[in-house]
């Protein structure tokens, strides 16, 4: 417990902004004695049937001594937390530590009485759901187990609060008055509940500002060409379908209008709702401009304004205070620095951008840090479907600039249930949580693809104007981090492109094998070998020779699609020397007439820029001609890719599936890198479908491994475990180390060999040579004195005196193949099991895997057999296969000890040596420090500015 001198220090910590259930924002803080008047006011807006529930009698006003009990706490026994907008209170929570009697406690005491009050005005918002998510966590952080409330039965909204929270809960009936108690342990359905509420705030949130009512672009200057009037003509030819208005405060009192729309000098002028306001203003006058905008209402903020985190410390300062602000007054914001969002709904039609046209309709969901690389992407999809409406077109665009606020983490939320896009196409310069991010992209890529490049990944640090947590984990470890949260991983936004026009419109494939058919030997040859280097299983290239016709082609890919030997097939095409436009018309609609009623395959199609064959296939796509016909004129496209749609549908009850498009690319190997990209997603999507469970052990000794850390941990707030305190913290959890014991001396060496009896081995631990048996600091299989004599003596001849060697003893352990199983808690990603095999070479090439914790039983497995060098393990060259049923239970049982005991931040067992009949863990490092006061378990809240 805490000591007198800090029980009533604020504890600022608690602060946290919030999304509510209509995705509104605001500020959840400790109460202290200087909000009298606050809470005063506060009470007096509350109806007086609230106030009856809050006290179970007819309660008017609060007298001056229930002021100050409810405003003076000791944030340990008494706390208060108030939800606050535009600095006002809108609910209040409090817990008051009650003992073994039911009395107020004066002592510690596990168990709290809880109680809410929220404005009526503010009542089904979501307000008391997030803050009893908040008071818990608090409750937990001071020792309190249990929550004890009593609520009148008439009382049905906050006993469904209550109830819905998701904590194991006893319920009686006594006296008229229904009592509640319920433990604050996290557990499966408690979690599942936040983590539900939290999607569906974030997406509103997100969703008040991609689909406003109204639109004020505040800094629409009087003269053409400055960004505010770039905007507000650019949402005015979208043919936005809300209202318009044009804002700037140096606007004449007699102007009405501007370039048609309605202008005004402030937005406070407007008459009538303002959803969504675009800041283009300078950067010294957003403040005035959000303060406006949270007084008249405004539900969101687009801020292009410059000056911020990007230009320095100044700047840095001003965008904390910016996030702040517009978070006071319940709104999220888009920036600063940002270069704005479109969504292309017709019944939207927002360009809220610089933008300059309107990104063409679509199914595709992009979000972009960068501007500059945002309009990269929206012109490249533009081109690359040829412009036709529908077929690589943009569901919705977000570029956050410097993502003070709105983040990739919060439109997922908005896309993972959005039902117009169905792949997200993510640009990404830092990930802000990258534990939230991994956590939001295996449940978005459960149900759609999700293709991210990160970009400044070799920079050590993240672009000016982006406030990241600091990770020690190498860029190699978030990236396999992001692949086992389903992430579909590339390089390039080439490859980001390519694989977004593939999966938009193409079915998932169903394993690696690749039927290849094309007009060109050589350029079948290079798609198989790209299969190859990809890891996919192509079959032998069917050359239909260049005197192939449309009808040839068609004819073999109707087989291919048929063939139950191929998942996927990739068609190569070179010009008809002397067909001109018209031949490559014809193919595309022969292609597109074989995929009309095929199987559910991916097709894709190689092309050489020779031709005008792409620029067919985006026409195909446009005008769905009959089968082996086409009549159109297509406008250049240098290296770009498009799509062929098949017939349209004979009936409107045709499934949806003959709507999809046929991707072309320019070269075999975007083709194949695309396509592997989409098998190894489908493979995930098939692996995750039954994810795994986490086993239980019968031998964990859970409350004595907390029992003994609680002890360890009381000699310091962090340390790294001598040999015997580390054995027994993972004995506790059935690890069992193989003892080592010091050899000082000869004598020593030869004394600890009597007590472990059979061969032994002698080993130098010193830092520069521990676990470096390729220096010689380790001889093994000493069966005697004699032996072991000359051993430590050829050690220290080599290397130094004993104290600089510090050897130990040790018996053998059977022999096999040496590995290495680490766990440890990163700030930013969590807690990561990692797993390879021991050795140089191994760390010389980074042959490591990785996993979240809590690893299932089938993460352990797929953990095993993702290094490269796996094939070690499972008997190769005639060597015999190890127990790697043994070293997955191993990888399950550090799992549980860090999952179990956030305390336990650094696990290294090295070496671990699987042998084919059981393994042996030969050496142990474990480092402890205190918890963090908030984790994974805390309640929801927007990232702290």
């Amino acid at each position: 417990m805490e000591s007198a001198s800090d029980r009533h220090e604020y504890p600022a910590h608690w602060e946290a902004d919030v999304v509510l259930r209509d995705g509104g924002t605001a500020r959840v803080r400790p109460i202290t004695e200087d909000d009298a008047e606050r809470l005063v006011s506060f009470y007096e807006q509350v109806s007086d049937e609230s106030k009856y529930y809050r006290f179970f009698a007819p309660y008017p006003r609060l007298s001056a001594k229930d002021v100050r009990r409810f405003t003076h706490h000791d944030f340990v026994d008494r706390v208060g937390l108030a939800a606050t907008v535009g600095g006002e209170f809108i609910a209040t929570v409090r817990y008051d530590r009650i003992a073994a009697d039911g009395t107020p406690a004066h002592a510690p005491a596990d168990e709290a009485e809880v109680a809410f009050l929220v404005q009526d005005a503010h009542q089904g918002r979501g307000v008391a759901s997030a803050l009893l998510e908040h008071i818990a966590a608090v409750a937990r952080e001071r020792g309190i187990r249990r929550f004890a409330a009593e609520v009148l039965p008439a009382n049905t909204k906050m006993i469904k609060v209550f109830t819905d929270a998701g904590y194991t809960q006893r319920r009686s009936f006594e006296d008229g008055v229904v009592r509640l108690e319920f433990g604050l342990a996290p557990t499966d359905r408690s979690l599942a509940v936040q983590y539900a509420r939290e999607q569906r705030a974030e997406g509103r949130s997100v969703r008040r500002l991609l689909v406003p009512g109204s639109v004020a672009v505040i800094g629409a200057g009087r003269t053409p060409g400055g960004v505010g009037r770039r905007i507000l003509g650019n949402l005015r030819d979208a043919g936005f379908t809300g209202r318009l208005y044009a804002v700037n405060h140096a606007f004449e009192p007699d102007r009405t209008e501007l370039d048609g729309v309605p202008a005004h000098r402030s937005v406070a002028e407007v008459d009538g709702p303002v959803d969504l306001a675009v800041v283009a203003v300078p950067a010294e006058r957003v403040t005035d401009v959000v303060t406006q905008c949270g007084r008249h209402g405004v539900q969101g903020l687009v801020v292009v304004s410059a000056g911020y985190a990007e230009s320095g410390p100044e700047g840095r300062a001003r965008q904390r205070a910016l996030v702040r602000h517009a978070r006071a007054y319940g709104m999220r914001l888009v920036g600063p620095n940002a270069f704005g969002i479109v969504n292309t709904a017709p019944e939207v039609r927002l360009n809220a951008s610089l933008a300059p046209e309107m990104p063409r309709p679509g199914r595709i969901g992009l979000f972009a840090q960068s501007g500059a690389i945002g309009v990269a992407l929206l012109s490249r999809l533009h081109r690359r479907g040829g412009g036709v409406t529908g077929v690589t077109g943009v569901s919705t665009f977000v570029s956050s600039g410097n993502r003070a606020d709105v983040s990739g983490n919060d439109v997922l939320q908005f896309w993972y249930d959005d039902p117009g896009t169905d792949v997200v196409l993510m640009y990404l310069e830092s990930i802000g949580n990258p534990r939230k991010f991994t956590r939001l992209a295996r449940r978005t890529a459960a149900v759609k693809p999700l293709v991210v490049v990160q970009g400044a990944r070799h920079g050590g640090a993240a672009p000016q104007g982006h406030a990241v947590r600091a990770t020690r984990l190498p860029h190699a470890t978030v990236s396999a981090l992001l692949r086992q949260a389903g992430v579909i991983r590339v390089d390039t936004i080439t490859e980001l492109v390519d694989a977004g026009l593939l999966l938009a419109r193409q079915p998932l494939p169903a394993g690696p094998r690749v039927a290849i058919l094309g007009n060109s030997e050589s350029l079948g040859l290079l798609t198989y070998d790209a299969c190859l280097s990809e890891g996919l299983r192509p079959l032998p290239p069917l050359d239909l020779t260049t005197a192939a016709t449309p009808a040839d082609f068609r004819a073999a890919l109707s087989r291919a699609l048929a063939d139950d030997a191929c998942d996927a097939v990739v068609v190569t095409a070179i010009p008809a020397l002397g067909e001109g436009a018209e031949g490559d018309a014809a193919l595309a609609g022969a292609l597109r007439a074989a995929t009309a009623a095929a199987p559910a395959k991916p097709v894709l199609v190689v092309h050489v820029e020779l031709g005008g064959l792409a620029e067919a296939l985006s026409a195909a796509a446009g005008t769905a001609p009959p089968p082996d016909t086409a009549s159109v004129t297509p406008p250049p496209q240098p290296d770009t890719a498009s799509l062929i749609p098949p017939p349209p549908p004979p009936a409107p009850e045709q499934p949806p599936e003959d709507t999809r498009l046929i991707p072309a690319y320019p070269a075999a190997e975007r083709a194949v890198r695309a396509l592997a990209q989409a098998v190894a997603y489908a493979q995930w999507r098939h692996d995750t479908a039954e994810p795994g469970k986490v086993p239980e052990y019968p031998d964990i000794d859970e409350k004595g491994a907390a029992e003994l850390i609680d002890g360890l941990l009381a000699r310091g707030e962090g340390l790294t475990l001598g040999d015997r305190d580390a054995c027994a913290l993972l004995g506790r959890y059935g690890i069992h180390v193989h003892r080592a014991l010091p050899a000082p001396t000869p004598e020593d060496a030869v004394a600890a060999a009597r007590r472990l009896g059979g061969p032994v081995a002698l080993k130098a631990t010193a830092p520069h040579l521990r676990h470096r048996a390729d220096l010689g600091g380790v001889r093994l299989d000493l069966a005697d004195e004699e032996q072991l004599r000359r051993a430590y003596e050829e050690l220290t001849g080599l290397f130094g005196t004993p104290a600089e060697l510090r050897p130990v003893v040790q018996a053998m352990a059977p022999r096999g193949v040496d590995t290495v199983v680490r766990a440890v808690i990163d700030p930013a990603a969590g807690a990561v099991l990692s797993f390879g095999l021991a050795g140089a070479a191994t760390q010389l090439l980074g042959d490591t895997a990785h996993r979240l914790i809590p690893v299932t039983d089938r993460d352990a497995a797929a953990l095993v057999r993702s290094v490269r060098t796996a094939p070690l393990l499972f008997g190769w060259r005639g060597s015999d296969p190890v127990d790697t049923a043994a070293l997955e239970e191993l990888l399950q049982r550090v799992s549980r000890l860090v999952d179990d005991h956030p305390e336990v931040v650094a696990v290294t067992l090295e070496p671990v040596v699987v042998a084919p009949r059981g393994l042996s863990v030969l050496g142990a490092s474990v480092r402890l420090a205190p918890p963090p006061a908030r984790d994974d378990l805390g309640p929801r809240t927007l990232p702290a500015y």
